[in-house]
Order: C-alpha cells, then sequence, then structure tokens
C-alpha cells in the first residue's frame, strides 16, 4: 500500500481482486474514486483530479458516455444556434455519430474511434462534405469538453475529415434563363413568376427570397432590403448569418413590373381567401403564410423546368447563373460580390474560377482597344 498523502491529496491502495484504487475528497464532502491496473495509472489519473481541482475545472468523469455529453452539449449550446442549425447539428448527431460511438466513455475516446467512424460513413454512401460536416460538429463539442475539462485534449484535432470535392455547378444560359421565366410566367397564372425574376437577377438565396417582406421593398426606388432570411426548420424569419448578408439589392425594371403585378394578384388573392394569416410576406401560400421549401420545389420549380425543356437543376443554381451571367458579361466581380453578400471578392472569384478565361478575354479586347492594335 502506498504511504500517507497529505490531507486532500487523495490516496492509492490495492484492492483485494488485485485493481488498483486512488480516492480523492470532493468539495461536497463525497470522495471520487478512479481505478486502474497499475498503480501509476491510478496515480496519473488521481494527478489529472488534483489538477483539474486546483483549477477550478470539473473532474473527468469516466463512466460519461459520448453519447451522454452530446446530448448534454447540444442543450447547452441550442440557444445561441439558429433552429435549423441547431436540427442539423442534432441529425449529424443522432444518425451518424452514436450509433458508431455513443456508447464509449467521453475519457477514451481517441482519434481512431473518428477515424473509423468517417470510413464507415462515407462506406454507407454519406458524402465527403457531409462526413466533413459531422467532423466539424463533433470537434466543437470536443472543444468545449476540453474547456470544461472533461477530457484533456480534442482528438478531432489528430483527424483529417476527407477532403471535400467542389460540388458541380451547373447553370443556365441566357437563352435557358429567359425559357425558364416565359414558362413560370404562363404557370399558375405566374403566381412565382417574381420570385424566379428575383432568383435570377438579384442572385438572392432562397431563404432571402422567401423571408422578404412588402415593407423591405421600395419599388418606387427599385430596391430590396435583405433582412433575414426564412428558416425552414421552424418557418420563421432569422437575422442574417453575416453583416455581408444585409444589404441593400438594386432591382431590374423587369424584377420591378414583376414584383408590382405580384402585389395586385396577392391582393386579389386575400380578399378571396377564406383565412389569412398576414405576415406581410412577398412571398407566400395561398393563406398568408411562409412558403415550405420543398413544396415550391416538388410543385413549382421541377415542373417549371420539364415544361421549358431544362436539365434539372437545384434552386441554389439560379443564385449560381445569376452571378455567372453578371460576371460573364464583364460585371465587375466587386459589384457581383455584393449583390450576393459575400464578404470577400475573393469568395466570389473563388465559386465562379470558370468565368475567369472570358473575363481574361474580355480584359484582353479591352486593353487591344485602348492601345488601338
Amino acid at each position: 500500500m502506498a504511504g500517507k498523502r497529505a490531507n486532500g491529496e487523495g490516496s492509492i491502495y490495492k484492492r483485494s481482486d488485485g485493481r488498483w484504487a486512488g480516492s480523492l475528497s470532493l468539495a461536497s464532502g463525497k470522495r471520487k474514486t478512479f481505478y486502474g491496473k497499475t498503480r501509476q495509472e491510478v496515480a496519473g489519473k488521481l494527478a489529472a483530479a488534483l489538477k483539474a481541482r486546483q483549477d477550478g475545472l470539473p473532474l473527468v468523469g469516466e463512466r460519461q458516455t459520448v453519447g451522454q455529453y452530446l446530448a448534454s452539449w447540444l442543450e447547452s449550446v441550442r440557444p445561441s444556434l439558429r433552429p435549423r442549425t441547431f436540427e442539423r447539428y442534432g441529425q449529424y448527431v443522432r444518425l451518424h455519430a452514436l450509433p458508431e460511438i455513443g456508447r464509449l466513455p467521453l475519457s477514451r475516446l481517441a482519434p481512431q474511434h473518428l477515424q473509423r467512424l468517417y470510413a464507415s460513413r462515407l462506406e454507407a454512401g454519406l458524402s465527403p462534405m457531409s462526413v466533413r460536416h459531422l467532423h466539424a460538429v463533433l470537434h466543437r463539442a470536443l472543444n468545449q469538453a476540453t474547456r470544461w475539462g472533461l477530457v484533456a485534449r480534442n482528438v478531432a484535432d489528430l483527424v483529417t475529415p476527407p477532403r471535400a470535392g467542389r460540388h458541380e455547378m451547373q447553370t443556365l444560359s441566357p437563352e435557358q434563363a429567359r425559357a425558364f421565366l416565359e414558362a413560370a410566367q404562363s404557370a399558375e397564372g405566374g403566381r412565382f413568376h417574381a420570385l424566379y425574376v428575383l432568383a435570377l437577377s438579384t442572385g438572392m438565396r432562397q431563404g432571402e427570397l422567401l423571408g422578404l417582406r412588402w415593407q423591405d421593398l421600395d419599388l418606387d426606388r427599385g430596391t430590396a432590403q435583405v433582412k433575414g432570411s426564412l428558416e425552414q426548420g421552424t418557418l420563421v424569419i432569422a437575422e442574417p448569418k453575416t453583416a455581408g448578408s444585409r444589404r441593400q439589392v438594386t432591382l431590374t425594371r423587369a424584377a420591378v413590373e414583376a414584383l408590382r403585378r405580384h402585389r395586385v394578384a396577392q391582393a386579389e388573392e386575400r380578399l378571396r381567401a377564406v383565412v389569412w394569416d398576414d405576415r406581410g410576406l412577398v412571398f407566400c401560400t395561398e393563406a398568408g403564410t411562409p412558403v415550405d421549401v420543398r413544396n415550391l420545389v416538388r410543385r413549382s420549380f421541377t415542373p417549371l423546368l420539364e415544361k421549358a425543356g431544362l436539365p434539372r437543376i437545384r434552386f441554389h443554381d439560379l443564385r449560381h447563373t445569376a452571378a455567372t451571367l453578371l460576371l460573364g458579361q464583364g460585371t465587375h466581380p466587386k459589384v457581383v460580390a455584393d449583390l450576393l453578400g459575400h464578404t470577400r471578392i475573393g469568395t466570389t472569384l473563388d465559386l465562379y474560377s470558370h468565368v475567369t478565361p472570358t473575363m481574361q478575354a474580355q480584359a484582353a479586347a479591352t486593353m487591344d482597344a485602348i492601345l488601338g492594335t
């Protein structure tokens, strides 16, 4: 047995079953016991616990599992997250992390556990980008565990997530964009025609378009204020993520005319409605409530693509189309970045590098004209 230690430093002893144990007095009056196969193992755990107590940190709980910790961590970060972001975090934890590592003791989570987790998710068909998102969630959670003194280090720092392949964006040509808008104008009385005109002429995000309110528009001046985005998880309008996302957008004449027609049609629709939930939304359901993205894509967007004979693209590709068309016509990248709400012009240039050769050719032609060659 070990010699007597100073008061409050804990004690180490060998049990009758051959295992070593060490106990430490807590401020509550209870004692915390650590177990190990050797005296050195227990001494290391006891020393770590003593340091944590000295630093005012909680003691590492060997019995707390990864699943238990992640559940408590999610609740702790819920107030600081957007509803949709919290929902996505929960999905990554529940669907992907817990089945693989949920039962492991948090204190024994190792880099190889995360590496195996990522490999198994890829094998199951999860995309590399989604696995990177899973890694980001776990990294943030384990960072908090490190700050709380629950683990000695963030093992996610020692793991390399899979490299994400860049998504092949699909954009419409000018002719295809016009064909799409013509199809939208003739479908269902053109109910969402103005929505698609705005999407293609401003590059606004889907959530920004569906969160737009009439008070955000000044049709006489031809401007729109982007002040929020519709969160689909709760169908509420949330603040923009970045300062750049909150911006003023100059509308094209076609967009202003489409919005004026849309406002008249909406007023008539409101008079016919039995019940109208007035939230001041520019684009809403026939009852005035927020539009569900899945219904919009399934019932309007995809059928319009088919009607116009166009390839199936994502709604978000309308934003890419707007940027590509503007850059391809020589619009300055800084203007396009401001229109899209990008904080850095480098983001715009990285995303739309496929337009760079056209821009360079235009620049060469301009220089020829300047120099008279």
